[in-house]
């Protein structure tokens, strides 16, 4: 009889536990690999899920992983510090989108001078088929 080789043929293993700077290091990683389109496999080399990374996230944002020793565990956010994850979050978002519209209307305030520019260069003349300046 011969034993099947494969992830789990010596039986489960133990459960990994991560300090708080490790998390900190991995998630810095993971979104690094993720803006080079290398999420994925990441998180495969390093035997993850993005459930976890997005756990680690929400805690990071809500403050939980900053100046933690090395053996302290983390645990989850208070209402208090969810609601000011999600604040941050709105915020970033809001400011984004913000920036978007500065730059669409700086955009269209530029589009409109050129048209004006040349309006302002073709000669005046009779609109004999009523189509407008050509």
């Amino acid at each position: 009889m011969s034993r099947k080789k494969g992830p789990r043929s010596g039986g489960p293993g133990a459960r990994r536990s991560f300090s708080p700077g490790q998390k900190l290091d991995l998630l810095t990683r993971y979104e690094q690999a993720v803006e080079a389109g290398e999420g994925g496999a990441f998180l495969r080399r390093e035997g993850l899920y993005s459930s976890l990374m997005s756990e680690w996230r929400r805690a990071r944002d809500a403050g939980l992983l900053q100046g933690k020793p090395a053996a302290e565990t983390v645990g989850r956010p208070s209402a208090e510090q969810a609601e000011i994850a999600r604040l941050r979050r709105e915020l970033q978002l809001a400011q984004a989108k913000l920036t978007r519209t500065e730059t669409a209307l700086t955009i269209m305030g530029k589009a409109r001078e050129l048209l004006e520019d040349i309006s302002r260069s073709e000669p005046d003349g009779p609109d004999v088929f009523g189509l407008g300046k050509r």
